[in-house]
């Protein structure tokens, strides 16, 4: 197969933990052709979705963990698949890369995620749908419902609807001396929604991340241990990732969320599960397959290609 990867600036990946490169790897030891694409280079004319495209062989390690093999300006047609792969924020154009993406496929791409239900799944909004699994949440603007919320539950997480990594995301208590402050931040006084959530002490535990492949929960899920003093468990945010096999709630909500995610193209998904509750629903880059194959033996890279085997078979 010729799989083409649209991601981040390749100077910036790690490939000690990236879980993109982590694919890239996996299908190169099968023969398939690895490419690379920048978002930025995505055009439309005249019917036709092209980007300049870079042929990469990704086997090497540490800041040189691929070379180029030769690049080209190609249609997405010309490859059997294209995976969406670049880190949020979910801005504007980010938005229009799913637009063109969506042109593409019309004209015959195969594209993962499907470019219409990442636009459809804000990751935090998203939770909505699946409101059963959920800690007790509020999405809004008004500061004044927003104070109301955290009075009424005690403590709260406050998080902007188009962060990542644990990015600009507070834990709020009744008494908090800047709880009004952080409530304009976030909201930049009532003009931005933001998500509010009933904390959860189970965080102590790990935020846990459960991947859907094709409709398939993997059977461990990697929990992201927060550091001393942090209510954050991401990776990015320092947290600790340990690899754990799926509880039975773990998997409940896995089999719950997984077939209804898949029928609408999202072929990689990334669940947060804290305690026994659903937080977030990531679909634009789930990472931790590093992680987990590498505490587990189970090779979560290796399961994503051959999903897309199977699909583009």
């Amino acid at each position: 197969m010729k799989l083409a990867f649209i991601t981040d600036p390749l100077s910036g990946l790690k490939p000690a933990k990236d879980s993109s490169i982590a694919m890239m790897r996996s299908a190169a030891t099968r023969g398939h052709e690895v490419w690379t694409i920048q978002r930025p280079s995505l055009s439309w004319r005249d019917g036709v979705v092209s980007a300049q495209a870079l042929h990469i062989n990704p086997a090497g390690s540490d800041a040189a963990w691929f070379s180029i093999v030769g690049h080209q300006h190609l249609p997405l047609t010309a490859f059997d698949a294209v995976l969406m792969r670049q880190d949020p924020p979910f801005d504007f154009e980010y938005i229009v890369a799913t637009w063109l993406l969506e042109r593409a496929q019309a004209a015959g791409a195969r594209i993962f995620n499907d470019p219409r239900a990442i636009r459809d799944h804000s990751e935090k909004v998203a939770l909505a749908e699946f409101a059963e699994f959920a800690p007790t949440t509020l999405i809004a603007r008004d500061p004044a419902e927003i104070h109301a919320f955290i009075d009424e539950l005690g403590e709260a997480i406050l998080k902007p609807l188009d962060g990542m990594g644990g990015s600009s995301i507070f834990h709020v208590r009744r008494g908090d001396p800047n709880r009004n402050v952080i409530v304009e931040m976030l909201t930049a006084f009532g003009a931005r929604s933001i998500m509010a959530q009933r904390y959860l002490p189970a965080i102590r535990e790990g935020d846990k991340r459960i991947l859907l492949i094709a409709g398939e929960p993997v059977p461990y899920s990697l929990a992201r241990i927060p550091q001393a003093g942090e209510s954050r468990g991401n990776l990015a945010a320092g947290g600790t990732g340990v690899a754990r096999e799926l509880s039975a709630r773990d998997r409940e909500i896995a089999v719950a969320l997984a077939p209804t995610l898949w029928a609408r193209g999202l072929l990689i998904v990334g669940l947060d599960v804290i305690g026994e509750q659903l937080t977030e629903i990531n679909v634009t880059s789930p990472t931790c397959f590093v992680e987990i194959a590498q505490q587990t033996g189970f090779d979560v890279a290796a399961k994503a290609i051959d999903a897309l085997e199977r699909q583009c078979a």
